[in-house]
């Protein structure tokens, strides 16, 4: 089973990539359980409302609750698997 996940993002915004390679680890690490949906916040009025001070941001399909930064690695694989 894969596990959809999307993270909101934009250019220029460093702790988005500190998230990123918190990402790109996960992905490492179990490459066949996660898909990652990077949206840029950027091309939506409403996204930059509702994510513009919270970037970066990652939800998971199905679920109500999101992870917002700050987050380490073990936070970000708790909340991905959903434990």
């Amino acid at each position: 089973m894969t596990i959809e996940l999307s993270f909101y993002t934009t250019e220029g915004c460093h702790l988005c990539d500190d998230a990123k390679a918190l990402l790109q680890q996960l992905l490492a690490q179990q490459p066949e359980q996660f898909q990652v949906e990077v949206i840029d916040i950027v091309e939506s009025d409403v996204l930059v409302e509702r994510y513009g001070t919270r970037i970066p941001v990652v939800i998971r399909e199905g679920v109500q609750q999101d992870l917002a930064w700050p987050f380490d690695y073990l936070e970000l694989q708790h909340f991905a698997v959903g434990s």
